[in-house]
């Protein structure tokens, strides 16, 4: 089987889709893994220095904080490279691609991989093909880059066209994201989940608040969250809890400063069940915007995995799952399903038989050895 070169998120934290699927390859393939090389330029913020200085300076976590943190595989090679992150002028995507190549390419020979396959999930990846010894290009499209907020858009937009130009093989996460590239190549590949993790009962997590029913919600508190929606039902809703686990991407927190809302930060991937197997109802609470439109989200299976109602708004990837999920299409409405969420049956197991990741990493092996 040929080797693999990703460019992806940074390992670890809250496992991507290309991470679930790669760890997944990785168990026949060699895989050097490169952290996210970025999809907009840094700004002077606290929040953009502290990751440029995460990059720049060696790890200095303990051996038992990683394990919790990232993932540890005999075959991946991690790689964190100095470079410029979406680079928009010639002369920036000239150097940031010299730069790249001038460390990439020392790790790759020292990995002896077999005729690889360059696989990025990132747009700005595209001025690497055809440099880097590679035997096929892979562009796998989670997101609809053109909406996503903390994005480049224009630059990503211009690298994106090369990348898809480039690429021999294309994957979407969602139908809607599959209808935008050349249909000769592209297959829509959604995700799945870690069944074993999310279906195994677990204890309840420690700080989970007592007293009150839980709506739950985890995942990355950012633009496309309905911070209004949020405030509405906690005003209106005080007995009920409302919790919230996961990095918060906004320069400061938007949650409402309310006595049953509760802000938990993150946690690893790993203990998540140990909240959603225990809250009453899960939650989506997006606004819709065409970022949202065209989003597979993951958290969704993992909900239904969880086996606790999940209320949500509406968008086109529900569509399979309808019969699961209570949908609500204003703030009053989901008010409304909440309290009928609540009183509802689990979902049923069922519900994600043939949805796994080893299913899906099984459909993705036939297509790389296709190329």
């Amino acid at each position: 089987m040929r080797d693999l070169i990703v460019f992806g998120e940074d390992l670890g934290g809250l496992p991507s889709s290309t991470q679930h699927l790669i760890t997944r390859l990785a168990k026949d393939r060699k895989v050097v893994w490169i952290n996210s090389i970025g999809l907009r330029q840094p700004k002077l913020s606290s929040k953009d220095l502290k990751r440029v200085y995460d990059k720049l300076i060696p790890k200095r976590q303990s051996k038992q904080n990683r394990a919790s943190q990232r993932i540890e595989h005999d075959n991946i090679i991690e790689v964190d490279l100095l470079t410029i992150p979406a680079p928009q002028s010639k002369l920036a995507r000239y150097i940031a691609k010299d730069m790249i190549i001038s460390q990439l390419k020392p790790v790759i020979e020292q990995a002896n991989l077999t005729n690889p396959i360059l696989w990025s999930s990132l747009p700005t990846t595209a001025d690497l093909c055809g440099n880097l010894g590679e035997s096929a290009v892979v562009y796998y499209c989670g997101d609809d880059f053109n909406a996503l907020a903390g994005v480049d858009h224009r630059t990503v937009t211009n690298h994106e066209k090369k990348l898809v130009d480039k690429a021999d093989l294309i994957l979407t996460a969602s139908d809607s994201l599959r209808l935008k590239f050349p249909q000769a190549k592209t297959h829509l590949l959604p995700h799945g989940v870690d069944t074993e993790l999310f279906t195994q009962p677990t204890q309840r997590a420690e700080d989970l608040p007592t007293g009150k029913p839980i709506a739950g919600f985890y995942g990355s508190l950012s633009n496309w969250i309905d911070y209004p929606l949020i405030e509405f039902l906690a005003k209106s809703m005080p007995d009920w809890n409302f919790v919230f686990i996961g990095p918060n991407e906004l320069d400061q927190l938007k949650l409402p400063n309310l006595d049953n809302v509760f802000y938990l930060g993150s946690r690893p991937h790993h203990m998540l069940p140990s909240y959603s197997q225990h809250w009453d109802v899960s939650m989506l609470p997006f606004i819709d915007n065409p970022q949202i439109r065209s989003c597979n989200p993951l958290k969704l299976m993992e909900y239904m995995a969880s086996r606790q109602p999940i209320v949500t708004v509406n968008f086109p990837s529900l569509e399979p799952y309808q019969q699961h999920v209570h949908v609500a299409s204003t703030h009053d409405e989901f008010r409304q399903q909440l309290y009928r969420a609540a009183q509802a049956p689990r979902i049923s197991r069922q519900a994600v038989s043939n949805q796994s990741w080893s299913e899906r990493s099984q459909f993705l092996n036939w297509l790389l050895e296709l190329l």
